[in-house]
């Protein structure tokens, strides 16, 4: 199978249980919520379609490109890793979505280059076996089916969804993250009522926006 990626790069992770770990993040192309253009806003079936500020269109960010194998996939993470100790490698496989790319084949080859695999999906797909590290974040207008994993991570506010709607799912870390946008203060301030009237959530904050880092 051959990847699309968008981008490849390394950096600190930026949001959730593991904010400040170094990184290989691994931005796959595409997504099945909606296409990533301007142009369809509005007609993206996933509600996110309406906020998302990721840029996951194409194959012409840094380190980004059409690579024909797994190895050749897992070689160019190790490569952007660089000079890092080999003993704590990290790539988050991210998206768009990357369950539509992401497979056992390339969970093994990036294994075989010493790296702790994360995904981070809008749980509408399912995980290859071997993923050391699932974070769901669901989005409101999709149907997650996989509610089971290591980090569970909502970034509110989403009309129709509500952080009490998971609370029966099975995550080790539950997550209330406030969405980014020209209402950034009072999505904070409901994120942050809602870690102090439901201590079992935390909040996430995009901290590699306030570093100025990818």
């Amino acid at each position: 199978m051959a990847y699309a990626v968008k981008e490849l790069f390394h950096t600190l992770q930026g949001e959730g249980a593991r904010t400040g770990r170094a990184a290989v993040f691994m931005r796959f192309a595409g997504c099945n919520l909606w296409s990533g253009r301007e142009a369809d806003r509005d007609r993206g079936p996933g509600g996110c379609s309406r906020w998302c500020d990721t840029a996951f269109v194409g194959t012409d960010g840094p380190g980004g490109g059409r690579f024909d194998t797994a190895a050749d996939l897992a070689s160019a993470a190790a490569e952007a890793w660089g000079s890092a100790e080999r003993a704590h490698r990290y790539v988050v496989c991210t998206g768009g979505e990357p369950l539509l790319q992401l497979d056992a084949a390339l969970v093994d080859a990036l294994h075989g280059q010493g790296f702790e695999v994360a995904v981070e999906t809008n749980g509408t797909l399912p995980v290859p076996e071997g993923v050391d590290w699932v974070c769901v974040s669901p989005k409101a207008g999709s149907t997650p089916t996989v509610r089971a994993g290591q980090e569970l991570k909502l970034v509110i506010p989403q009309h129709g969804l509500s952080p009490s709607d998971f609370e029966a799912w099975d995550f080790a870390h539950f997550f209330v993250q406030p969405r980014d946008g020209a209402e950034r203060s009072a999505h904070l301030r409901e994120a942050v009522a809602w870690c102090l009237a439901h201590p079992r959530w935390r909040l996430s904050l995009q901290t590699h926006k306030v570093a100025g880092i990818p």
